[in-house]
């Protein structure tokens, strides 16, 4: 990356389009695996399946500094599936047409803050992934329990959203808007819409976050269309093991959710093993089909990193529904079907993820 980054940066400069004080960088994740997933009521499935250990993605990043302690930049970041060689995560499933899928931003930077313009995650998601030892990817990923999903749950289109400057002491924070944008393909009654934030301090091997966002979703209207989602998240690193978890209480009209996890990381020289217990239950209120509906799963992983950009693992989970679900270790193309309602799910994957 750094042999790229010097001949694009002088390939700029030789044009008269960058200065001295522009960078330029090109980066990604290529992570591919063998998996095989067997849910309840269906055949079992093997497939190359993607995305085990880190996403798989192709991104763009560059800066200017404009003098004054004012500095612009962006970033660009693709989804990429690489088993298949089409466009990753979530495309297949949604058809969104989106290329920067994962993330399209432009900033400006000033010993204020950041101001950040673009498509971007939402800060009530980063405490589902930052505190999973899975990192809310693979068939181990936490948030395969989640019951009250959003459009907004990941990343927001539209938004705007300033981030604390770093040297606080400890302290970090970011906060956001997203218009929903009516008129565009597949948005109504503001489904999109987005407000909350982030605050965290994080000091040696201690970290902790809340965040808190409100989201417009009409996908379930008899549910409410407005959710109100807040968490909580936190680490501990001990040095020969890591403890991390969360906890999430979405609320809408007629639903409210809770969800829980915790999992302990343990490094030993080039290796890491990893171990997550995930849960959630939904009060569904509704008339009069009234329903309370508990999931749970748990997952291993063992990690080896055979340097610091190559790493080689396998992972095991089981998912486990209640008689009014039927989530699944995974989905897309890995799966045959869901599961029956109430039946359970599990998967085995093993792969290589590289970074460049």
């Amino acid at each position: 990356m750094k042999r790229i980054s010097l001949a694009l940066a002088a390939l700029g400069a030789y044009a008269g389009m960058a200065s001295a004080q522009s960078s330029l960088a090109l980066y990604g994740t290529i992570d591919v695996n063998g998996r095989v997933v067997k849910n309840e009521g269906t055949s079992k499935r093997w497939s190359l399946g993607r995305d085990g250990l880190n996403s798989s993605q192709l991104g763009f990043k560059g800066i200017e500094d404009l003098g004054g302690g004012l500095k612009a930049g962006f970033v660009l970041l693709s989804s990429v599936g690489a088993d298949s060689g089409d466009e990753g995560s979530g495309q297949s499933a949604t058809g969104s047409g989106k290329f920067w899928y994962r993330r399209a931003t432009v900033s400006l930077f000033s010993n204020a803050g950041e101001l950040r313009l673009g498509r971007d995650y939402t800060p009530t998601y980063w405490n589902n992934s930052n505190f999973d030892a899975f990192g809310a990817v693979g068939i181990g990923d936490s948030t395969r329990v989640q019951q009250l999903g959003t459009t907004t749950f990941t990343r927001a289109d539209n938004s705007i959203g300033y981030f604390l400057p770093p040297g606080l002491g400890g302290f970090y924070g970011q906060f956001m808007a997203a218009a929903a944008e009516p008129g565009q393909a597949g948005q109504a009654s503001n489904n999109g819409r987005y407000l909350g934030g982030r605050v965290g301090f994080a000091a040696g091997p201690f970290d902790v976050a809340l965040a808190y966002g409100q989201q417009r979703n009409v996908t379930y209207p008899t549910l409410g269309n407005d959710q109100n989602t807040w968490n909580v998240g936190g680490s501990y690193d001990f040095g020969f093991m890591k403890v991390m978890g969360y906890y999430v209480a979405d609320d809408r009209d007629n639903a409210k959710e809770k969800r829980a996890h915790i999992d302990a990381q343990f490094p030993f020289g080039q290796s890491q093993f990893d171990v997550g217990y995930s849960r959630s239950k939904l009060d569904d209120s509704r008339n009069p089909v009234h329903f309370d509906n508990t999931i749970y799963s748990w997952a291993v992983q063992y990690q080896y990193n055979m340097s610091k950009r190559t790493a080689l693992y396998a992972t095991y989970s089981q998912l486990n529904n209640g008689s009014h679900s039927s989530n699944s270790v995974a989905s897309g193309t890995s799966i045959s079907a869901a599961p029956t309602l109430g039946g359970n799910s599990k998967g085995f994957e093993t792969g290589i993820r590289h970074f460049f």
